[in-house]
C-alpha cells in the first residue's frame, strides 16, 4: 500500500468522524460541540491571529467563532469541501467583523497628536489585499492556508478537498500572480538578487 493511499483513507476516516460530531452537535449534543472545539480551535486561532494581528484579539475572535457556531452550525451542509474549510470561512467572517467594529471608532474620538500616522503599513496592507483579491478563489485559499495558517500542502489538500498536485499548482500560480500584482502596485517583495539603482 502506498503512503498517499493510506493518508487519503485516514483523512476520509477523520472527515467521517467530524461529520458525525457535527450531526450530533446539530442535535444539541454539548459533548460533540466540545470535541469540535478541541479539534478546530488551534487552527482557527492561528488563522484569525494573522488577520487581527493581536493574540488577545485572536483569543476573542476564536471564542466568538465558536459562540457563533452554536447558531450557524445548522446551516452547514456536507458537500465536496470538508468541515474544516467551512469552519475557516466562519472564522474569517468573524475576524473581519471584529476588525470592522474596531475600526468603527469615529475620527473625532482619536486623541490630539495621533493624527500624524505613518501610512506605509496601511498602504502595504491595502496593496496585499488588492493583490490577493486579484487571485482566483482557489489560489487565494491555498496561499492563505499555507502562509497565514501554516498548514502543510497535505493538510491543505484535505481541508479543501483537492488533490495534492492541485494544491501545488495553485500555490505556484498564486504566488507568481500575487508577486506580479504587488510589483504593479509598487509593493513587490524585496529579493536578494534585485539590482540596486545607482
Amino acid at each position: 500500500m502506498s503512503p498517499i493511499g493510506d493518508d487519503m483513507r485516514a483523512e476520509a476516516a477523520e472527515e467521517r468522524i467530524v461529520r458525525r460530531l457535527v450531526d450530533a452537535a446539530k442535535a444539541g449534543d454539548r459533548d460533540a460541540m466540545h470535541q469540535l472545539y478541541q479539534r478546530f480551535s488551534p487552527h482557527v486561532h492561528a488563522y484569525v491571529e494573522r488577520i487581527v494581528a493581536n493574540r488577545d484579539d485572536a483569543d476573542d475572535v476564536t471564542q466568538q467563532t465558536f459562540a457563533k457556531l452554536l447558531t450557524e452550525l445548522r446551516r452547514y451542509e456536507p458537500g465536496n469541501a470538508p468541515f474544516a474549510a467551512w469552519m475557516l470561512r466562519v472564522s474569517h467572517n468573524a475576524a473581519i467583523d471584529h476588525l470592522r467594529r474596531r475600526e468603527a471608532v469615529r475620527w473625532e474620538a482619536v486623541p490630539a497628536g495621533l493624527e500624524q500616522v505613518d501610512d506605509a503599513p496601511l498602504e502595504c496592507r491595502a496593496s496585499l489585499r488588492e493583490a490577493l483579491d486579484s487571485l482566483t478563489t482557489g489560489q487565494r485559499d491555498v496561499l492563505l492556508l499555507r502562509h497565514v495558517v501554516g498548514l502543510t500542502p497535505e493538510e491543505i489538500a484535505a481541508c479543501l478537498g483537492r488533490s495534492l498536485r492541485s494544491v501545488y499548482c495553485l500555490h505556484h500560480r498564486g504566488r507568481a500572480a500575487a508577486c506580479s500584482a504587488l510589483d504593479e502596485l509598487g509593493f513587490a517583495p524585496a529579493t536578494v538578487g534585485r539590482a540596486v539603482p545607482t
